[in-house]
């Protein structure tokens, strides 16, 4: 599942920057996402994968704050990348008059950058307020990584005014994206069922539904961890809830896009076009030196 979630968003990233035609503010959102997608699986699996190879699952006090860190980095700019797709499939459905003007390259990259800012902050915090707990002395974390509120739980010190803080973040770069992308579809809906032309509505579903699938697999599995967490007291169920968080989600993400979206595929079959007549080229040279050596014997 790590290799097909790996392999499958670096064929949508060369995808996208090998076409031309995809070469838009939708595509350059979407081989963002796939680039944190890598990153967030790349932040617990391998070192999951590991422990299993080599039946022992031990990491240090240091590499803990750093696995955490990189959770929540690669975790908040998914988080805020799909905020901006959301933003920009509102301004392309109901401003299109005026979509190139406003999504300009200038524009996309700032989001970009401010998303990953936003991420490194969300990041810092986070790991600032795990590192001032203290633990009494070597402990067992029932999960397959440092899971803050797993963390939280086996502190010896006080973890009130740190569990409260965590709350506010997780409203803060949870919760204001979700309501960003619930506002931008609620205008997004009623344009598109204005749209008079069937196959302009078709178009218009389509590349919204990629995004919606996803939007709901990430926040949707990602709540479900948090709630099983709280709610429930067994460690195997959290587990299971985060592999479908931090694993099933990422992989599905090329699926999606590539399944439903009709310019991924045709940029995917004239990338293994290319790949294919080169490859034909390459090997004619070889045919030609031995028929001609055949011909002079």
């Amino acid at each position: 599942m790590y290799l097909v979630t790996v392999l499958g968003s670096l064929l949508i990233m060369l995808t996208i920057s090998s076409d031309p035609h995809l070469h838009t503010p939708m595509y350059f959102f979407l081989f963002n996402l796939s680039l944190a997608d890598i990153g967030f699986t790349s932040t617990t699996v391998p070192k999951m994968l590991m422990d299993v190879h080599a039946q022992r699952g031990v990491i240090s006090y240091r590499g803990c704050l750093v696995q955490l860190s990189f959770f929540y980095l690669f975790g908040c700019l998914d988080s805020l990348i799909l905020t901006a797709m959301a933003y920009d499939r509102f301004v392309a459905i109901c401003h299109p008059l005026h979509y190139t003007l406003i999504m300009n390259p200038r524009l996309c990259g700032q989001l970009v950058l401010l998303s990953l800012l936003f991420s490194i902050l969300d990041s810092q915090m986070q790991h600032l307020m795990v590192s001032q707990l203290l633990f009494c002395s070597d402990v067992e974390i029932p999960h397959f990584f440092c899971d803050p509120p797993q963390l939280l739980k086996l502190a010896c010190s006080d973890t009130s005014t740190i569990n409260i803080l965590m709350y506010c973040f997780g409203a803060i770069f949870g919760g204001i994206p979700v309501s960003l992308i619930i506002l931008s579809y609620t205008q997004i809906l009623p344009s598109i069922l204005r749209v008079p032309v069937s196959s302009g509505k078709y178009k218009a579903f389509s590349t919204c539904g990629s995004h919606l699938s996803v939007v709901c697999l990430f926040y949707g599995t990602g709540m479900g961890v948090y709630l099983s967490s709280a709610y429930s007291h067994s460690p195997r169920k959290s587990a299971v809830a985060s592999v479908m968080y931090m694993l099933v989600t990422p992989m599905l993400n090329p699926f999606i896009y590539c399944l439903r979206n009709r310019d991924i595929k045709r940029a995917l079959r004239r990338v293994l076009k290319r790949t294919h007549s080169s490859q034909s080229c390459a090997f004619l040279p070889y045919l030609w030196i031995r028929s001609h050596r055949k011909l002079d014997i």
